[in-house]
C-alpha cells in the first residue's frame, strides 16, 4: 500500500459528523470522582469508555489503566511515555473527530480534550520494565491510578463511533454497535447439562 506525502500546510476541519457532536456541547459533562464510586459503578463506566476492548476486561478497585510504550530505535524513551513519567500523571481520551480543543483537568496537569465523549484523568503509579532474562529496558510499561473520569452526557454507545488505531499506518472507525444481554448460568444450567447429557451419548 503506498502513502501519499503528508503536508504540513494542509488545513484540516471536522467532519459534518463531528459538526453535529460539537453542536450538542450545551449538554456539558458529568465528572466522576473515583473515590466516590462503588466497585460495580466503576467497572461499569471503565467498561463503557474503553473502546475497542477484548470481550474479557479485567479491571481492579482502585481503578488502574496501564499501556505499554517501547522504546526508541535510539534505546531512549518516547514523547508520551518520557511526558508521563516526568509530569506524573496523563489523560486518555477518546474521540472521533479533529479540531481539538484543551480542557483543564481536575486534578493533573495534563489537559483533556473537549470534544472528547470520554476523558480519564490518570496520576502516574508505577512505570518501566525490563526484560526478564537481560535486565535490558526495551519498553516502558506505564501504571496509573484513575482519579476522574469526564463522561459527555449525551454520549450513546449506539451512536459514538470512535477512532481506532489498525496495524501498519491504517486506521477505522468502530460502528454497527449493537446490545446484547449476558445470559445467567441460572437460565442455562438446565440447557447445557442437557446437551452434556446427549453428548456424552454419542
Amino acid at each position: 500500500m503506498s502513502v501519499h506525502p503528508f503536508n504540513s500546510t494542509t488545513h484540516f476541519d471536522t467532519t459534518p459528523a463531528g459538526k453535529d457532536w460539537l453542536a450538542g456541547e450545551s449538554a456539558v459533562w458529568k465528572v466522576y470522582n473515583t473515590a466516590e464510586l462503588n466497585e460495580v459503578n466503576m467497572h461499569k463506566l471503565l467498561n463503557s469508555g474503553i473502546l475497542p476492548r477484548p470481550i474479557a476486561l479485567v479491571t481492579t478497585y482502585p481503578p488502574v489503566i496501564s499501556f505499554g510504550c517501547n522504546n526508541s530505535a535510539s534505546g531512549g524513551l518516547r514523547d508520551t511515555a518520557a511526558n508521563s513519567k516526568n509530569k506524573k500523571g496523563f489523560t486518555v481520551n477518546m474521540w472521533s473527530i479533529s479540531s481539538l480543543t484543551k480542557e483543564k483537568s481536575v486534578q493533573v496537569k495534563a489537559s483533556c480534550l473537549k470534544e472528547s465523549a470520554i476523558s480519564v484523568e490518570c496520576e502516574l503509579y508505577k512505570c518501566n520494565i525490563n526484560h526478564p532474562v537481560t535486565g535490558e529496558y526495551k519498553s516502558t510499561l506505564i501504571i496509573a491510578h484513575v482519579k476522574y473520569i469526564h463522561v459527555r452526557k449525551t454520549c450513546s454507545q449506539t451512536e459514538f463511533k470512535p477512532t481506532v488505531r489498525l496495524g501498519d499506518v491504517s486506521y477505522g472507525h468502530v460502528g454497527d454497535a449493537f446490545r446484547m444481554v449476558p445470559p445467567k448460568w441460572e437460565q442455562e444450567e438446565v440447557k447445557v447439562e442437557d446437551t452434556l447429557a446427549t453428548l456424552s451419548l454419542l
